[in-house]
């Protein structure tokens, strides 16, 4: 399955500097599924999760193969994007493509580099770019009206319910509220708002950029950010892009490790950054385990087994029998597959399962 995160953000705020770091990290972090280019601005990443390589362990896997995000540089926004200013039509066009939002704001001070405001503040920043994605949607939606109402005086339901979802969209953009806030009452009115392709109705993250000898603790300008962002609901990172591209030049996982020991950080800010961006999109990841591979699979929150088979292939999903299924906790502790069996752990779920996180599953199909 693929999945697509947009980084946006306005001129001169370190969102390529960002992009430039995950791509180069993607390279050295996955030797086994290196980095590749999928058009000159978007990037596959492997999302880091040690319960594969541990699982690789125990089977004495030859291959490991984590799951994958895809990251994709969008250009830089301006004021007046909605109404085509800068490249603001090119900007708009690529994010109806992607699935998320991470929105880079700069949260550092430096002469050297212009803002295109003339000062920082980075709440602003993120008011001004979304600012323009309600004007746009605003004008998606009007545009939609006249067109809809004939099919509805037609007898239309889909017409029906997309009008009723338009009714209740226009006001809440026009109050200055992103897509994303309307009230959602069932998972059809869900799959209506998803047909409208609303450009704020996509989750988003919020990346801090601060400076590098703020990167553990954040600084005045984040801690606004992260009040806004849990206001919001939405999910918020700090990183130092400068101290990320530093860490993406060094060859060696010893060296990495020490240069984050010595300004205090635990794991790389792009590895939270991934991460969160896997979370942002509600994603759960399953294995496949042997000899020849350890292999993670993407699949969205409440899919069920035969769906889950269908991203290996569809032929596994048409065919789909049963899923032996064993939990990460029982694989592990129990020594592996055997063990598990051994101890009564491995299940036998049916069409129905919900496949849950860190599953270990084995698909049974007829050809």
């Amino acid at each position: 399955m693929g999945f697509k995160c947009g980084i946006v953000g306005l001129p001169n705020v370190g969102k390529s500097t960002l992009f430039n770091a995950l791509t180069c990290t993607a390279s050295a972090a996955a030797a086994n599924y290196p980095f590749c280019t999928i058009e000159p601005n978007v990037g596959q990443v492997p999302v880091p999760d040690e319960r594969l390589y541990k699982l690789a362990e125990i089977a004495g896997s030859k291959d490991i193969i984590p799951t994958q995000l895809s990251f994709v540089d969008i250009a830089g926004l301006v004021r007046g994007a909605s109404k085509g200013e800068g490249l603001g039509n090119q900007f708009l066009a690529n994010i109806r493509e992607v699935d998320a939002i991470c929105h880079v704001l700069r949260c550092f001070e430096d002469d050297d580099i212009t803002h295109v405001d003339g000062r920082v503040d980075p709440v602003s920043d993120a008011e001004t770019i979304e600012t323009e994605l309600m004007l746009a949607d605003l004008e998606s939606l009007e545009g939609r009206v006249h067109g809809l109402g004939r099919r509805v005086r037609g007898g239309d339901k889909e017409a029906k319910a997309m009008m009723d979802m338009i009714e209740r969209l226009i006001p809440l953009l026009k109050e200055g509220q992103p897509a994303r806030m309307v009230e959602i009452k069932d998972d059809e009115e869900q799959k209506t708002l998803e047909m409208l392709q609303l450009l704020t109705s996509k989750p988003i993250l919020y990346v801090c950029n601060v400076e590098e000898e703020c990167a553990s603790t954040g600084n005045k300008f984040s801690e606004a950010v992260q009040a806004m962002a849990a206001a919001q609901g939405a999910a918020c990172v700090v990183i130092s892009a400068a101290v990320e591209a530093e860490i993406a030049q060094l060859d060696e996982e010893e060296e990495k490790a020490e240069f984050l020991e010595t300004l205090g950080l635990g794991q790389t800010g792009l590895a939270r950054v991934i991460r969160a961006g896997y979370d942002l999109l509600d994603l759960i990841t399953y294995f496949t385990v042997g000899p020849k591979e350890a292999r993670a699979w993407t699949i969205t929150k409440g899919t069920k087994a035969p769906a889950a088979a269908g991203v290996i292939h569809t032929d596994f999903e048409k065919g789909f029998i049963r899923a032996e299924t064993i939990a990460f906790d029982d694989f592990v502790s129990l020594g592996g597959e055997q063990g598990a069996k051994d101890a009564g752990k491995m299940r036998l779920e049916g069409k129905e399962y919900v496949v849950a996180d860190g599953d270990v599953l084995h698909f049974r199909f007829a050809n």
